[in-house]
């Protein structure tokens, strides 16, 4: 969403009492990485001692409540969903901190499974702006994990589950001492940023394995996990490898989810092993419930109280929108927020598997600092036709460069030049054997979303348009 400001509303401002629109204007008008492209991960980019110093200027909030800390390339918005429902499930009061949002702002901040609230959203950051006055070089994120970690203590939470912003090793959440870390899958994303290897990669998402504290990692490639292994052996953190000590196996399954069983490996097995359910598609999802389920374990290890039917209810409850979701069965019409080659080819085998008898329409739009080619490579295959749009984000790629790049990939494409229209037109070309997959970006996938709402007339998802 781009926010025009007005003379008065800058004046405003200025001189505080703002709105709520105005201060998520006011939030990315700092140093914002989710807008600008960055050269290097590096402690001159990204430096922790910024949002360390702002956290102590507000009493070291993050001190005052346990947590799971969760990074990765893929699967760790999933993972964190699952792990805080079965929490909330247990009677836990949870907090838990995401991004980017899909809709509006306030999902990167919730509470016992609610949005943090506009009016909490504006006071919190008219109480920290004399502080970023006095900081210069804040980043958006670091105020935002901040503001974060501030709610969360004072909402006195039991546990939060907080994801990694970008890699791990100089993200501003890695202020944390958590409970138990999480390594959700590796692949190459953010090359740019975090090096061209896996090896590379996974040494800035492990930089957040503590010295001490165990660490769950989901199944990785050999060069992944074996940079994984030397810093936990470097830092004496237990490393808990899913596919190594946990083992699971994939179940019965329909349109409306999967079933799947899972197995501590050695050691008397735990009282977790058993058979769950979750109303999320794609096989990759099962890998991120096996390592939800050690992380829990872990947990219970610890002393905190899970029992076993909270865990099922919890996976069985958990909701995470816009990754392989169906909108609608007929017409059928799919999303999914694929952003990188390798989330692309994972839902390329889910849509085969899931979807056998459908070829596809596909509205496709992407960030420009992603590998697009390489998604597309993926997907054109397995579309019919394709339209190229942009979906209202400042990072979004101009539908006529989409459309030459398809074109590099030996397909064809036709331009959109908004998220509405590809819709109508993906509708009319549609034929009782196409389904509509709508993938690229989480900015088009809500765009898509919100514009699905309209076309059918139901409630639009709650947005920072309203």
């Amino acid at each position: 969403m781009v926010i025009r400001r007005s003379p008065m509303a800058l004046l405003r401002m200025d001189k505080g009492n703002m709105n709520y629109l105005e201060t998520i204007a006011y939030l990315h008008g700092l140093t914002d990485y989710e807008t600008k492209r960055v050269r290097r991960y590096t402690p001159e980019v990204f430096d922790l001692s910024r949002v360390e110093r702002m956290l102590e200027a507000v009493g070291n909030p993050h001190r005052q409540f346990p947590s799971v800390h969760i990074a990765g390339s893929k699967g760790k918005g999933s993972t964190a969903s699952m792990i805080e429902s079965c929490l909330r499930a247990a009677g836990y009061r949870t907090g838990l901190y995401t991004s980017p949002h899909l809709h509006t702002f306030r999902e990167r901040i919730c509470v016992g499974g609610m949005k943090i609230g506009r009016d909490e959203v504006v006071e919190l950051v008219e109480e920290l702006r004399p502080l970023v006055r006095r900081m210069p070089g804040l980043t958006t994120f670091e105020v935002i994990t901040t503001m974060a970690f501030l709610y969360f203590a004072r909402s006195k939470v039991d546990l939060a589950v907080v994801e990694v912003g970008l890699g791990g090793r100089l993200d501003a959440t890695n202020v944390l001492r958590p409970e138990v870390s999480v390594i959700t899958s590796i692949s190459l994303d953010h090359t740019y940023l975090l090096g061209d290897t896996l090896g590379e990669i996974a040494r800035e998402k492990g930089g957040i394995i503590k010295a001490g504290i165990p660490t769950v990692t989901a199944p990785q490639r050999a060069e992944a996990i074996r940079a994984l292994e030397e810093i936990g052996e470097r830092r004496s953190a237990p490393l808990v490898e899913v596919s190594r000590d946990w083992d699971y196996e994939a179940g019965p399954a329909d349109r409306s989810g999967q079933s799947f069983s899972v197995q501590r490996i050695g050691a008397g097995g735990s009282e977790l092993d058993g058979e769950y359910w979750i109303p999320l598609l794609g096989r990759h999802q099962l890998e991120n419930a096996a390592s939800a389920v050690a992380a829990l374990d872990v947990l219970r290890e610890q002393g905190h109280e899970l029992p076993v039917a909270a865990v099922h209810e919890g996976l069985r409850q958990v909701e995470w929108l816009g990754r392989l979701e169906i909108l609608s069965h007929d017409p059928l019409v799919v999303v999914d927020c694929a952003h990188n080659p390798y989330s692309a080819r994972t839902l390329r085998s889910a849509l085969r598997e899931w979807f056998p008898d459908h070829s596809w329409v596909m509205v496709f739009g992407a960030s420009m600092d992603k590998d697009i080619a390489g998604m597309l490579e993926a997907l054109v295959p397995i579309s019919d036709y394709t339209i190229v749009t942009r979906a209202n984000h400042p990072r979004a790629m101009a539908p006529i460069e989409l459309a030459d790049i398809v074109a590099g990939v030996g397909g064809g494409a036709e331009v959109s030049l908004n998220v509405r229209k590809s819709l109508e037109r993906a509708l009319a070309m549609m034929d009782p054997e196409n389904g509509l997959l709508a993938t690229g970006s989480i900015f088009l996938v809500a765009d898509l979303r919100e514009a699905w709402a309209r076309h059918v007339g139901t409630p639009v998802p709650d947005n920072d348009d309203q």
